[in-house]
């Protein structure tokens, strides 16, 4: 899978305006990029630690996967992201190795990325994000 680097941490959040004043106020970090991914109906805020991205995920609509994670577990992590090559193999290198999966084929995220998941049964819990520029 030729994994580089996390490339983020996703947080749920309940409202990203709130969230922002906390990650700049109290932790001093600082919003580099606020987004909407529309067909994901989420709006996503952006902050550097280190090399890491930290993505706040706030849903625009009730219905969409970050809602209903927020009604299901509450605020928090809800992912870690994976810097590969190439999403779209690496998912299909991951369904090989017998790993359910979210995605069959990688999609639009933020920030221009390719994006495709593998689901928590197979990974040991963790949501799992496999990004790329490709």
């Amino acid at each position: 899978m030729n994994i580089s680097h996390i490339e983020h941490i996703g947080i749920a959040v309940n409202n990203l305006d709130e969230s922002i004043k906390y990650y700049e106020g109290v932790l001093g970090l600082k919003c580099y990029s606020i987004e909407e991914v529309a067909d994901q109906k989420v709006k996503t805020a952006f902050f550097m630690v280190g090399q890491t991205k930290i993505e706040l995920l706030e849903s625009t609509s009730p219905d969409g996967p970050i809602g209903k994670y927020i009604e299901r577990k509450g605020q928090g992590i809800h992912h870690i992201a994976f810097a590969v090559p190439n999403s779209s193999e690496a998912l299909k290198q991951a369904e090989e190795r017998g790993v359910q999966l979210v995605d069959k084929v990688s999609r639009k995220g933020a920030e221009g990325l390719n994006i495709g998941f593998l689901h928590p049964k197979s990974t040991q819990g963790v949501l799992t994000e496999l990004c790329s520029k490709e």
